[in-house]
């Protein structure tokens, strides 16, 4: 006959793991809904903004379009631009969770203050591009300054506030 060996899981640790999980889960709903940790953009004035439109292709490409004049801004070739592509499938995220459609153009925006925010109108969510490094953010200014002929400009200014 062998000896008998207790292989049960004590108890009072399943419990504590459980709780732990739920606590967790219910404080980072919790922040998520508050808004705790969540970038504020001081009001400052715009100096410059473009409405932007981004376009999958079946290549794996993404062609960036300025939505006002409907020109190629820039075609992203595959596998190129993660930071690009990581932020518009966050924001194309949020618009299929709401039923939005992906029509509408986002709004690049740079502040008096030398900020950039890339803003979706439809969903009210603003990412603010510099916490993300200068050369994720000098990517979103390329789009902000790029011609529809692939010449840099800055006819783009406007005189709104935001």
């Amino acid at each position: 006959m062998s000896p008998s060996v207790d292989t049960h899981f004590p108890r009072a640790v399943l419990l504590g793991a459980t709780a732990l999980i739920a606590v967790s889960m219910l404080l980072a709903l919790g922040t998520r809904q508050s808004g705790i940790g969540v970038t504020r953009l001081a009001n400052a004035a715009v100096v410059a903004n473009r409405a932007l439109r981004f376009e999958d292709r079946a290549d794996g490409a993404v062609v960036v379009w300025d939505a006002q004049r409907g020109a190629v801004i820039e075609v992203l070739p595959p596998g190129t631009n993660g930071f690009v592509r990581g932020v518009m499938r966050g924001l194309a995220r949020d618009r299929k969770l709401l039923g939005v459609g992906h029509d509408e153009p986002f709004a690049l925006v740079r502040w008096a203050d030398g900020r950039m925010s890339l803003e979706d109108p439809t969903t009210g969510r603003t990412i603010a591009l510099e916490p993300f490094g200068a050369d994720n953010s000098k990517v979103f200014a390329r789009f902000l300054s790029a011609s529809t002929d692939g010449t840099p400009t800055n006819a783009l200014v406007a005189t709104a506030t935001h």
